[in-house]
């Protein structure tokens, strides 16, 4: 199964994001900050790492750069809500997917999907 670790600081998201997730067939596990997720990512398997760009403590272009330090075969997607910020993480991250604000939850399970589909999982370098 595809474990998907999921990064949001905004509570209602992250559980709607999540439940969508699961209900498509997915393994999430979940956290409201970045600081949180580079542990689990030091100690577990996650072939996909959904983060929102900005969070307290570490934003999401930082997770995904420890994120490719850790564990470089974990594939990376952003979510936000700022333009701005999209530029950026398009810059400093040019391989991650980006999807903005506001989203159905139909158009995030076919990106994730998408970015299953377009390589193998096993020898993936971003």
């Amino acid at each position: 199964m595809i474990r998907i670790l999921l990064a949001e600081d905004e509570e209602a998201m992250r559980t709607y994001l999540a439940r969508a997730l699961e209900n498509a067939g997915y393994e999430v596990v979940s956290v409201d900050r970045g600081t949180e997720a580079v542990p689990l990512l030091e100690t577990q398997h996650f072939d996909l790492l959904l983060s929102d760009i900005v969070m307290p403590e570490m934003d999401g272009i930082e997770l995904a750069q420890r994120c490719a330090e850790i564990s470089p075969a974990t594939k990376v997607m952003f979510i936000t809500g700022f333009a701005a910020v999209t530029l950026k993480a398009n810059r400093e991250a040019p391989s991650a997917r980006v999807l903005s604000k506001p989203f159905h939850l139909r158009d995030l399970v076919l990106e994730v999907e998408r970015v299953f589909s377009e390589s193998p999982m096993t020898g993936n370098l971003r």
